[in-house]
């Protein structure tokens, strides 16, 4: 029985968007562990055997801490086998993947990577939001709204001085922060979406303008998990003028 890590990008909530690769290893794992953003339909491809286990992070609630989960992976590893870690998006966007792949070679048990699709670019596309188009946006940053210090990335007040579309991760809980850096930089005009549960049946969003949307979130309700997006790209939605109309009108 060899002890093996396999991290797997589960994507960005709905079912259907793993890969097949990441469907294979989970089909070959004795435990598999998920966290809070892995669908757990996604679950059902695991063998009988498999042991499957939450080891979620969740503010507010009770949750393992990162040095809990790197120590479980390499006891269960030991123990049962293969340990599938399935992470929601990619792994190794903000899902702290590597340091688990480190902790575990560090202990003796073999890694391997399996890719997932990251919300930073799943969700807007299935919103129908690019996040280029030529003669819009030549480019694009994602960053985490929560940094370990807890204050907004220093990297949001650079990107937020570029024609760059700016998709903001893990950061609800202070967009009257990122909106107020913003309107700081002469930008409160710009068009932004916030994306709640992005793919999955029960996703909402609101969309308008830098000015208003920490209005918006409040009014619609829009909690996490959610993604900002900031940028003229914004504004190809199909319906981000009517939006932006109706709310102009609540405004009024």
């Amino acid at each position: 029985m060899e002890a093996k890590l396999t991290l797997v990008g589960a994507g960005p909530g709905n079912g259907e968007l793993i890969t097949l690769k990441g469907i294979r290893a989970i089909r070959e794992a004795d435990v598999v562990l998920y966290d809070e953003l892995a669908n757990v339909e996604i679950l059902d491809f695991a063998p009988p055997h498999a042991l499957k286990m939450y080891v979620g992070k969740k503010v507010g609630n009770p949750s393992f801490s990162q040095e809990e989960i790197n120590g479980l992976i390499v006891r269960l590893a030991r123990k049962r086998g293969h340990v599938v870690r399935l992470k929601g998006g990619d792994s190794f966007v903000f899902g702290r993947g590597h340091e688990e792949m480190e902790y575990a070679r560090d202990h003796g048990v073999a890694c391997e990577v399996v890719p997932g699709v990251s919300s930073c670019i799943a969700v807007p596309a299935s919103m129908e939001i690019p996040v280029t188009r030529r003669g819009v946006s030549e480019s694009f940053w994602v960053i985490t709204g929560t940094t370990q210090n807890g204050e907004l990335s220093e990297d949001l007040r650079l990107a937020a001085q570029s024609k760059a579309t700016v998709i903001v991760l893990m950061g609800l809980s202070k967009v009257n922060e990122v909106c107020a850096l913003y309107k700081h930089f002469g930008r409160g005009h710009l068009p932004m979406a916030v994306i709640q549960n992005g793919t999955r049946p029960d996703e909402k969003s609101v969309m308008g303008q830098v000015w208003e949307i920490p209005r918006l979130v409040k009014e619609n309700n829009i909690g996490t998990p959610a993604i900002m997006i900031m940028g003229d790209v914004v504004a190809l939605h199909p319906s981000y003028a009517m939006e932006y109309l109706q709310s102009m009108q609540l405004v009024s």
